[in-house]
């Protein structure tokens, strides 16, 4: 992976994150880096299953690759914000 890529990565991790937070319903407890995290982990997820699908590269804007990191980001979210209750 060359440095565009980490780059992108992380742009779009951040982008996924704050989308997987406001799907999420109620006030999470997490902070902002935290959901960074989880949005980078989610994208590179998603885009390991999009392409394992056959759905990453289409011609246009990648909407199901997009619902499938968004998604995982959501779930990501609400179980790290889970783990923070408890404590």
């Amino acid at each position: 992976m060359e440095i565009s890529g980490i780059i992108s990565a992380i742009v779009i991790g951040i982008i996924i994150g704050v989308l997987g937070r406001l799907v999420v319903p109620g006030r999470q407890r997490i902070g902002i880096l935290w959901t960074i995290l989880v949005g980078i982990v989610a994208a590179l997820i998603g885009s390991a299953i999009a392409a394992a699908f056959d759905v990453a590269d289409t011609d246009g804007v990648d909407w199901v690759e997009w619902l499938i990191q968004t998604g995982l980001a959501a779930v990501g979210v609400a179980a790290l914000d889970r783990t923070k209750v408890r404590r």
